[in-house]
């Protein structure tokens, strides 16, 4: 009678003392895709919906083509808020002149003009409640929060507060959205619909 192999015990990175650290992401081998520290803790991400996907490449793409020049739009790349915390937004923009080498894996949060967050239904309370108030904290100047209503998109625009420190809310946006910071932007946010839906095809 043959033994059957027992399958091998799941290996997790085991935290030291204190939690890991922003430069234990670039250290630690195996570790998923887009994996993020929150409070000295890895998240790891589940994997993408078509939405999560469409919205992330719509606004890389969209940002991309009326940035100024002295900005960067840069998707799911990790930036340095402190020690604990190095989060990836789903798209950033950034001053350029903090891209210095192709090798590089992180930006400093202080170089961040706008974080956008496209939610998930596994990261509703990150992107929600904890990050917003990171991305406060490192004086990131303005924050989009994208969420997935019905399959059309709707954006909640914030800006920080310089009295408070905190992100005060500047407009919610459904199907067009136009804002002058931190740049000029006038979207069709019907766009990020998949082309069938949108022309009203079964």
């Amino acid at each position: 009678m043959s033994v059957v192999p027992e399958d091998p015990e799941p290996t997790w990175p085991v935290p030291p003392p204190g939690g890991w650290t922003a430069d234990d992401l670039d250290r630690l081998p195996n570790l998923p895709p887009h994996t993020e520290l929150i409070d000295g803790s890895l998240v790891f991400v589940s994997p993408q919906t078509l939405f999560h996907s469409r919205a992330v490449s719509f606004f890389e793409w969209q940002l991309q083509a009326i940035a100024p020049p002295e900005l960067e739009v840069v998707r799911e790349f990790t930036i340095d808020i402190d020690r604990y915390n190095r989060p990836e937004p789903d798209v950033i923009v950034v001053d350029g002149d903090v891209i210095e080498d192709p090798e590089q894996t992180r930006f400093p949060a202080g170089a961040v003009r706008l974080a956008i967050e496209v939610v998930s239904a596994e990261s509703r309370s990150r992107d929600r409640e904890t990050k917003p108030v990171k991305y406060a904290r490192a004086k990131i100047p303005h924050f989009w929060r994208v969420e997935n209503n019905g399959g059309h998109a709707v954006v909640y625009v914030f800006e920080l507060e310089p009295s408070t420190g905190a992100y005060t809310s500047t407009g919610i946006f459904h199907d067009r959205m136009k804002v002058s910071v931190p740049f000029a932007v006038d979207l069709d946010l019907s766009r990020i619909t998949p082309r069938r839906k949108a022309g009203g095809q079964q």
